[in-house]
Formats: C-alpha cells, sequence, structure tokens
C-alpha cells in the first residue's frame, strides 16, 4: 500500500510539472527571456527527479529511497549550473524581450503548477515517512516562489530596466543552489535518523 501510494503522488506530481514546463517553453520559445528558462530549465529537472523516486517505490526500498533523494540534490545542483551558463551568456550578450504579458503569465503558471506539486509530494511524503518525497516537495514549493521571479522580470523589462531578466535569472540560481543545499541537508538528516534507530534497536 505504501508503494501503491507512493508511486501516485509521484505519477501526478510528474504529470503537473510537465504541464507546467511545456506550457514555459511554449512562451520561452515566444520571449527568450533567460529568467524563463532557467525557471524552465528548473521545473522540467525538478519533474525529471520524479522519476528515480518512483522507482524507488516500484522497489519498495527505503535503501532506494535514499539514494533517489540524492539524485534529486544532483539534479537540483546540475540545473543551478546550467541556469548560471545561461544567464552569464545573457550579460555578454543581451537580447531584448518581447511578448512581456505572456513571459508574465509564463511565470504564475510556474507558481500555481510547483504550488500544486509540492502539495500532492509533501502530503504523501509525511504520510509514507519518505524523506525524498518531503525533499522534492518542498523543493517544489521553494520553485513556485522562484517562478513569481520571472514576474518580476517582465515588470523590470517593461518598466525599461533591461538588466532585469538577466539580473533575475541570476537571483533565481542563487536560489536553486540554496535549494541544493536544503534538500542535501533533508536527505543527510533522514540518514542520520535511520542510523540512530538502528543503534537503539
Amino acid at each position: 500500500m505504501r508503494s501503491r501510494a507512493g508511486i501516485r503522488a509521484v505519477l501526478w506530481s510528474l504529470g503537473i510539472l510537465g504541464l507546467t514546463a511545456l506550457a514555459q517553453a511554449a512562451v520561452f520559445a515566444l520571449t527568450g527571456s533567460v529568467a524563463l528558462l532557467a525557471d524552465l530549465i528548473h521545473n522540467l529537472g525538478d519533474a525529471a527527479t520524479a522519476i528515480p523516486v518512483g522507482i524507488a517505490f516500484w522497489l519498495r526500498s527505503f535503501r532506494a529511497e535514499r539514494v533517489a533523494g540524492l539524485f534529486v540534490v544532483l539534479a537540483i545542483f546540475v540545473s543551478a549550473c546550467v541556469a548560471l551558463y545561461a544567464t552569464i551568456q545573457r550579460f555578454i550578450d543581451p537580447e531584448p524581450l518581447s511578448n512581456l504579458g505572456a513571459l508574465a503569465a509564463a511565470g504564475v503558471i510556474g507558481f500555481v503548477g510547483n504550488e500544486i506539486a509540492a502539495q500532492v509530494r509533501l502530503r504523501a511524503g509525511r504520510r509514507l515517512a519518505s524523506p525524498a518525497l518531503v525533499a522534492d516537495g518542498n523543493h517544489a514549493r521553494v520553485d513556485g516562489y522562484v517562478s513569481l521571479g520571472v514576474v518580476v522580470s517582465a515588470i523590470g523589462v517593461w518598466l525599461g530596466f533591461d538588466r532585469a531578466d538577466p539580473l533575475v535569472g541570476l537571483a533565481i540560481t542563487l536560489v536553486i543552489l540554496r535549494i541544493t543545499w536544503d534538500s542535501w541537508r533533508t536527505v543527510r538528516d533522514a540518514d542520520a535518523r535511520d542510523l540512530e534507530v538502528a543503534l537503539e534497536s
């Protein structure tokens, strides 16, 4: 029952984030916003982390869940590196943005999609005592606020501050790095608790 419940939560969150990423990809093709690209890359990575977590539940293995948690941390870090590279390129070679209304809407879509996915993952993770799902849920929740940075980027460019887009992209990258650290601590502390329980028994 635990395995089936975990897989259901993973599939629901994967579908939600997949649709969110597709919507943002369509808007990125129109706008070329590096802030949106950073958010899109991260949302795609967030959706992909559902795969190892789902496999862990399918295997019905707590050890596999811990490994999946580590994979989640690695995926978050890689997405931060890709977003940082794209942001630096935009600082070096700035490009004008268009369709600012669509860009702001993509940020709102990212926020809503991530918040729904976070609720699914956190509720299931707490109910099933799964550190991997909890880490992924916290990750998705913060990603929702990161998506609102895309809205800030659109407003900044609309007000005439062309550097708002790469600056917001940089801020999003720094937040992603913080998420990486927090997720690592969640997985590490779960391992420590498991060791204490084993020693006590």
